[in-house]
């Protein structure tokens, strides 16, 4: 689990390309490579990632093809620059909300808006994921964890980025078009899940008495 308070972003060293599968190395800081072992988990632009191995600083991982098909993953190249942040650990300060890294597939921006150290951006996603996406309710867009401002119930909803968040993401760094990971809240998701199978089920007990009367 995570926290979605990304650390910084990072530059990927190394991308090597095989069928369905991504090899790729970050260089990491002294502070988020120690103790970093082979299996520990790392949010790399909000995706969960497994290192594979690391020397020194540079940290190895590798993305599957279901895992390139719903993130950003898949445009990776030598120099690029990703958001991470390491798993959090018990005792840990949340200082966002929980995030798994499990993302369900990528928005795209819509609007974007600078205006002195603020930067306001809109992003455009399926419809159908807006039945969990609400004004003031969480968010993780590439891994960070986020607020989310004004919505359009058609499949766009604001956010309204800080300067420490426009520091340590990408997320400043996007235009129009560009793509990002989205992660629903799952506490979000488990609730209107809940109320629409209890409305359901309600309404089709009502409707087989009335029926039988």
């Amino acid at each position: 689990m995570y926290s979605g308070i990304m650390r910084g972003t990072f530059e990927v060293t190394r991308v090597e390309r095989k069928p369905d599968l991504l090899t790729y190395e970050v260089e990491l800081n002294e502070e988020l490579a120690e103790g970093l072992g082979s299996g520990a988990s790392v949010s790399i632009e909000g995706v969960c990632q497994t290192v594979v191995t690391r020397s020194g600083n540079r940290v190895i991982f590798d993305a599957i093809q279901e895992t390139l098909d719903l993130t950003t993953l898949d445009s990776l190249e030598v120099g690029s620059r990703v958001a991470v942040e390491r798993s959090t650990k018990v005792g840990d300060e949340i200082g966002g909300h929980d995030v798994a890294g499990h993302v369900i597939g990528t928005g795209e921006v819509a609007e974007v808006h600078h205006e002195g150290d603020v930067c306001d951006i809109r992003i455009r996603v399926p419809k159908e994921w807006m039945n969990y996406i609400f004004k003031k309710g969480f968010i993780a867009v590439d891994g960070a964890s986020m607020t989310v401002g004004e919505i359009d119930p058609e499949g766009s909803f604001e956010l309204h980025l800080i300067p420490e968040t426009l520091r340590l993401t990408n997320l400043g760094k996007k235009g129009p078009g560009d793509r990002v990971n989205i992660e629903l809240d799952a506490r979000t998701v488990a609730i209107v899940d809940t109320v629409e199978r209890v409305l359901e089920q309600r309404f089709e007990r009502e409707k087989d008495a009335a029926a039988g009367s």
